[in-house]
């Protein structure tokens, strides 16, 4: 079995991000009274109490700025969560966020979807690794993401190993 990793968003990002995000707008600290928002800094949930930011963040984009990649339409953004003071980020480890479906969506190097795969059994990490393994064996994929299949929304990226 191979153990893929996690990748937060980049911590030279994060600065970007808490600052103006990728909408232009500035970030808005809050505090999260209730706890559990999907922290894409450190990979966790938040506790009650923290400070967090809700930011507009365009993944694709910025791993195509980084590669030279020309996504085209598939350039999204969308919301997440992130700490609003720098955090120490992930502990690492296990993958985080698999208490639900996901869906594992793949890149090609130029930054066009080939596809991707609905994970039904979140609770076993296996069944992520069989999902990125399978992703991974296919040569024209890059890397992968990983969605909230309620909302869609990043949590996270993998790269090839």
């Amino acid at each position: 079995m191979t153990t893929y990793t996690a990748r937060p968003i980049d911590h030279r990002v994060l600065k970007e991000l808490r600052s103006t995000d990728d909408a232009g707008r500035p970030a808005v600290p809050l505090t999260d009274e209730e706890g559990g928002a999907p922290l894409r800094c450190c990979l966790r949930r938040s506790d009650p109490g923290e400070e967090i930011a809700l930011v507009s963040y365009a993944p694709l984009r910025r791993w195509a700025a980084a590669t030279g990649a020309e996504p085209g339409a598939y350039d999204e953004q969308g919301p997440v969560f992130i700490h609003a003071e720098e955090c120490p980020g992930p502990s690492g480890g296990v993958l985080p966020f698999t208490h639900a479906h996901r869906t594992v969506r793949r890149y090609s190097a130029d930054g066009r979807i080939l596809g991707g795969r609905l994970v039904t059994d979140p609770a076993s990490p296996a069944a992520f690794d069989e999902a990125f393994t399978e992703a991974f064996t296919d040569p024209e994929v890059a890397l992968v993401h990983v969605r909230a299949v309620e909302y869609g929304c990043f949590l996270y990226e993998v790269r090839r190993p």
